[in-house]
């Protein structure tokens, strides 16, 4: 699957699909903001936990439409204000509760496309870390060369490409298919920044 048949795959997601794309994406992110929180010694971590595996339960919970306004409420109150912190760490937290907040929408109001902004979110938050961790001092081009060639990159585009093909072959969200996706967007605790709440510094 090249670039523009990867585009086109994102902008064909819709309804449950489109749901599950974006608690994914959410899922690889939550590492970020869980980070976040414990370096600025709150304890919205875990009370963010139990938003995301709310947003995963929706599948099994008919009914939990219902509860999604209060939800994206929670998660308001939960998102950090980038302008608050001088920690970089606060612009990762920060996307993935954009993330979360979009796959909850998505639950409330499924005609409404938001896979294709969400997708570039998510790179998004991989290619700034890139630069600011390692791109200080680097030219355009070099700049270029080196989001092209990083192995978080390469994990980003892996992930999201799998991701997407597993929707398309996938007809019914089938409880076991929810929880494969859930497993293995969680990725063992490594986010897409490839940081875990363990780890003093990110993996590169």
């Amino acid at each position: 699957m090249n670039a523009n048949q990867f585009l086109k795959a994102v902008e064909q997601l819709q309804g449950w699909r489109q749901t599950v794309f974006l608690l994914a994406l959410a899922e690889r992110a939550f590492p970020n903001y869980a980070l976040f929180s414990e370096a600025i010694g709150t304890k919205a971590g875990g009370k963010m936990r139990q938003l995301a595996d709310a947003g995963w339960e929706m599948f099994a919970d008919r009914s939990g439409e219902t509860v999604i306004p209060q939800m994206l409420a929670k998660l308001e109150s939960l998102s950090p204000n980038v302008e608050e912190y001088d920690a970089y760490g606060v612009y990762p937290a920060f996307d993935f509760c954009q993330l979360l907040e979009e796959a909850l929408l998505s639950r409330l109001n499924p005609g409404k496309h938001r896979a294709t902004e969400a997708s570039r979110v998510a790179t998004g938050t991989v290619m700034n870390f890139i630069a600011f961790s390692e791109g200080e001092d680097l030219d355009e081009s070099e700049l270029v060369e080196l989001l092209e060639s990083h192995p978080l990159m390469k994990e980003d585009k892996i992930f999201q490409r799998d991701l997407v093909l597993a929707l398309k072959r996938q007809r019914t969200p089938t409880d076991g298919f929810i929880q494969r996706v859930r497993t293995q967007a969680a990725n063992d605790g490594l986010s897409n920044l490839g940081i875990t709440l363990s780890d003093d510094e990110p993996e590169t």
